[in-house]
């Protein structure tokens, strides 16, 4: 039997891997020019005889380019800044409030994504995902349906479990997206086909439940395990999104000179894995008795069993041993700070 397809192949075009196409950077802005203040023209005539002086000045204003900053935004706390030239203006005086009128207070800054890799804040022994102790989930039916009530019913869980730690590193939170692919379909990151594998884009998993259903092999066995192993690996990346890891990837990758370039794709593999490390994490917290054992060791299982094999050319996931690897180290850990892949050495991310 041939083994079982990685998390993700690339499609004709060129997709980003694991939540879709590489996005575009913007255009360098232009230097604009400041208008022609005016050509001032005066003349005096003294006894019949008359001088006229022209000046003219002009004002040119310069527009730093930022580089990223109308980049596409992974994370919900991302805004595309307005800049705009310098202006001079004249105000009066703002009047003093009145006597015993207390000045309104700065509104507290909330929650905001940070655009780090290995120093990331979040990335510390402090994090980890919530225990739960149930969970309850539907007897598993493979058709797209069945599949998706399963997942929908494991991502309350899920949700709980994640939501403190962010809460706690101050960075933002939202619920996933969970959208069941049964056809090739557009969405935000691209076009995603049935018979491809899930991936992620942008707060929201596109499930292609037929291709899970249709998985013949001995190590991927058609168990609820890997479907819960592999949603868990989905929301690590919605992990990634929420805190900016996601976002600072993608800049690295671009300054790289894309995700397939030797960098781009040492970069791609760290992504992946910290992904399968958080889903390491989530397998952990469903361990205390919210799902039977047997569904977390074939989840863990699974997740050993993808990745680059030898027959496929492009090394954007990292090998099946690395997998196994990763997944065991958040599922044993279950500290943020023990899926820090962009601070390891390259060959466990090979």
């Amino acid at each position: 039997m041939p083994p079982p397809q990685p998390l993700w192949s690339p499609p004709p075009g060129g997709y980003h891997p694991g939540y879709g196409p590489y996005p575009p950077m913007p255009p360098p802005r232009k230097k604009s020019s400041g208008p022609i203040i005016a050509l001032i023209l005066g003349g005096v005539v003294i006894l019949g005889l008359g001088a006229v002086g022209v000046f003219a000045a002009t004002l040119n204003s310069k527009v730093k380019d930022t580089g990223y900053q109308n980049y596409t935004t992974y994370s919900p706390a991302y805004t595309n800044p307005t800049t705009t030239g310098a202006t001079t203006s004249t105000t009066a005086p703002s009047r003093p409030p009145a006597s015993g009128t207390p000045s309104a207070p700065a509104t507290p800054a909330g929650p905001k994504a940070v655009y780090a890799l290995a120093d990331h804040p979040f990335l510390k022994p402090s994090f980890g995902a919530n225990s739960i102790s149930g969970c309850p989930l539907p007897a598993m039916d493979y058709s797209p349906e069945g599949q998706d009530r399963f997942l929908r019913a494991a991502l309350p869980c899920i949700e709980n479990m994640w939501k403190p730690a962010l809460a706690a590193a101050n960075l933002p939170y939202q619920p996933v997206e969970l959208h069941i692919v049964t056809e090739t379909m557009q969405y935000p990151c691209g076009t995603v086909r049935p018979d491809s594998t899930a991936r992620y884009c942008q707060g929201g998993i596109y499930w292609t439940a037929n291709a899970y259903a249709a998985e013949r092999n001995p190590n991927n066995p058609n168990h609820p395990g890997k479907y819960l192993g592999q949603l868990s690996h989905e929301y690590g990346h919605h992990i990634q999104w929420l805190t900016g890891m996601l976002k600072a990837s993608d800049r690295a990758q671009y300054d790289a000179g894309g995700w397939d370039t030797p960098k781009g794709l040492d970069l791609n593999r760290r992504m992946e894995l910290q992904a399968t490390c958080f889903g390491g994490m989530t397998l952990a917290s469903f361990s205390h008795g919210a799902v039977p054992m047997d569904v977390i060791r074939v989840g863990l299982t699974d997740a050993g069993n993808r990745g680059d094999y030898d027959i496929y050319p492009t090394k954007d996931h990292g090998t099946p041993e690395n997998n196994a690897n990763w997944v065991d180290r958040g599922y044993r850990s279950n500290k943020a700070s023990e899926c820090n892949t962009w601070a390891a050495d390259a060959g466990s991310v090979s």
